[in-house]
């Protein structure tokens, strides 16, 4: 019970950062991005070992390596929010 709670909070921290990254405001009919804070190492491996103990571990790993990695620590900062995007299609 305790792992399902854990996948549930994770996957919710996953929505929530999918959500601020998408968030966009429209202002006298010109849409402006907001700009957010960028994703955490932290924020980022708790997504993905949220998909992963929900049975995703080939799409988690074909992820990291599609950005030409071995491990999720090569990649670099500015490319967590794209991680974040694509984790949250699979």
């Amino acid at each position: 019970m305790k792992a399902t709670l854990q996948v549930a909070r994770d996957l919710r921290k996953l929505a929530d950062s999918i959500e601020a990254l998408a968030k966009e405001q429209q202002v006298d009919g010109a849409e402006v991005v907001t700009k957010n804070k960028k994703p955490s190492f932290k924020e980022v491996r708790g997504a993905l070992a949220a998909l992963s103990q929900s049975g995703k571990q080939k799409e988690v790993k074909e992820l990291i390596t599609g950005f030409g990695a071995k491990k999720l620590s090569d990649i670099p900062e500015d490319k967590y929010a794209e991680i974040l995007e694509k984790a949250g299609e699979i």
